[in-house]
């Protein structure tokens, strides 16, 4: 059995990306559509660290590094808005949130 490479990586990493992306435009749940975001930043994640590895350059696992303390900070971020509009709507659906209209 042959070792994976970069094509297969690159190959998931196109997969995960459609699929965060299908989740975002298709569904109205925002915790569902903030999971399909984290989806797609880990698909970006494995194209960084499949170059990185490829290339034999620290550069890409450095960016993924940063990414994911960025991810860390947005889920904190994003799962505290989603709860405080939650407890004031009663509703975590997307079309419902009307709290930004004059």
């Amino acid at each position: 059995m042959t070792p994976p490479t970069l094509n297969h990586y690159l190959l998931v990493s196109v997969l995960l990306f459609g699929t965060g992306v299908v989740g975002v435009v298709t569904r109205r749940n925002a915790i569902v559509i903030f999971m399909s975001i984290e989806i797609m930043l880990n698909a970006v994640n494995l194209a960084f660290a499949s170059f990185s590895r490829y290339l034999g350059d620290g550069a890409g696992h450095a960016f993924v590094i940063f990414s994911i303390a960025v991810a860390a900070a947005e889920a904190a971020v994003g799962l505290a808005l989603l709860i405080a509009i939650y407890r004031n709507r009663q509703t975590a659906d997307i079309e419902d949130l009307d709290l930004l209209k004059g």
